[in-house]
């Protein structure tokens, strides 16, 4: 971060230290070459973006996925691999149910595009699993499994969970998937509060009332409508999405929209946030909310850079907050940029969307000795970055894999 009290800027340094002192062990050795020659091609800026390569891209990031989920005791995803954690000897951490959620429906869309049934079968897999963890309440976890009598009720991780019970759902038929949508969505409809902000955020994010990125969770609540054929689940969707329109101020900037540090969101948290109240916009036909998408993806635009790089947090006047760059951001970013394409025509929209896919791609690693960095993005740019430092966590795949498969469906439809 470019600021924060020396308390913190200490603490942030002192947990660098620790890390890179762990570069020592033998076992990380490959990737302490990955660190460096991360480093070099940040501090030179020589990344060079990769135009085209789509498909090669996308099979790599499935086959991580794959790996993440193997990587781990059950059938969920590992929440990623941090070569550098202590209490860790295979750098793979524990299954993260938040993600494995809506991870589900990529890789369904993966295995449709590529024609591959053995993702497929992974995939609902890890349906299963998430039904094997949901809470008696319908609610899913924080944080990595553990065991019920550890387990938090959090908003978000349950909006997630119930995307990827909705994709199991369309993808089989089967009523089992429909039934745990069903407890999810319940949970969250009674969640909800007067303002149409939900409350129960669960043990890791800083305590706030409002957390303006949980209208993501409204968008799964709209899928399971149509599921359900219950209109009530949709009408709790669209109060999400105008509550968290009413975080926005003139600049498109959304107010209390971080996990950490509400000065300065993420552009990870952004991303959520634009993507949820687009899709309820979409489906909703509500013009206003797809213009509120238009006024806060606008400003970020601004501040690509002509060859992909984006800074990973912003202060409410769109000024930079971070040297790094979140790269789980850049792709639900550029997510948002192709789907306002599809939706409007407007080509600013899809040109920005390659301009941070087609970085990201030279980003990804294709091989090399450490099985647990090929086919993956990381955290960060550098990895010595502020979000999820020296590792790769599983999200970040995830959603360059959802670009990977726009951009090849956009590259298809216009003969690209």
């Amino acid at each position: 971060m470019l600021r924060g009290s020396p308390r913190k800027r200490y603490w942030a340094l002192r947990r660098q230290i620790d890390n890179l002192s762990a570069l020592r062990r033998p076992g990380v050795r490959p990737f302490a070459r990955v660190l460096f020659r991360d480093w070099i091609r940040f501090l030179f800026g020589i990344v060079r973006p990769i135009q085209g390569q789509t498909r090669e891209r996308a099979e790599a990031a499935t086959a991580w996925l794959l790996r993440a989920q193997r990587a781990t005791s059950d059938d969920g995803v590992s929440l990623g691999y941090f070569p550098c954690r202590a209490g860790t000897t295979s750098g793979w951490l524990d299954s993260y149910p938040e993600t494995t959620g809506y991870i589900i429906p990529s890789l369904l869309e993966s295995a449709r595009c590529l024609g591959r049934k053995d993702v497929r079968e992974s995939a609902l897999k890890m349906a299963d699993w998430e039904i094997s963890v949901q809470m008696p309440s319908g609610a899913v976890q924080g944080g990595m499994v553990c065991a019920p009598e550890r387990q938090v009720a959090a908003v978000f991780n349950t909006g997630m969970v119930l995307q990827g019970f909705s994709a199991a759902y369309r993808a089989t038929g089967e009523a089992r998937f429909r039934e745990a949508g069903l407890r999810a969505a319940d949970f969250l409809v009674a969640d909800m509060g007067d303002d149409g902000h939900f409350r129960s955020h669960g043990a890791f994010v800083v305590r706030h009332s409002i957390k303006t990125y949980n209208c993501l969770c409204g968008w799964a609540l709209w899928l399971f409508a149509e599921d359900a054929e219950d209109e009530r689940y949709a009408k709790v969707a669209v109060r999400a999405a105008e509550a968290a329109l009413r975080q926005q101020q003139s600049n498109g900037w959304f107010a209390n929209n971080c996990l950490s540090d509400l000065e300065a969101p993420l552009s990870h948290t952004i991303g959520y946030t634009l993507q949820g109240i687009l899709e309820i916009g979409i489906r909703a036909h509500r013009e206003d909310l797809i213009t509120g998408v238009k006024r806060g993806i606008a400003p970020v635009i601004s501040r690509i850079t002509p060859n992909g790089f984006l800074p990973g947090c912003f202060f409410s006047n769109w000024e930079p907050a971070s040297f790094s760059s979140c790269l789980t951001g850049n792709a639900q970013l550029a997510v948002v940029c192709y789907r306002l394409y599809e939706v409007t025509g407007n080509a600013e929209y899809r040109q920005a969307a390659d301009r941070l896919i087609d970085y990201l791609k030279a980003l990804q690693t294709l091989d090399g000795q450490d099985p647990g960095v090929v086919g993956a993005i990381g955290g960060s740019f550098p990895l010595l970055g502020s979000y999820m430092t020296l590792g790769y966590p599983n999200w970040a795949t995830k959603y360059f894999l959802d670009g990977l498969v726009l951009q090849d469906r956009l590259s298809a439809g216009s003969g690209g």
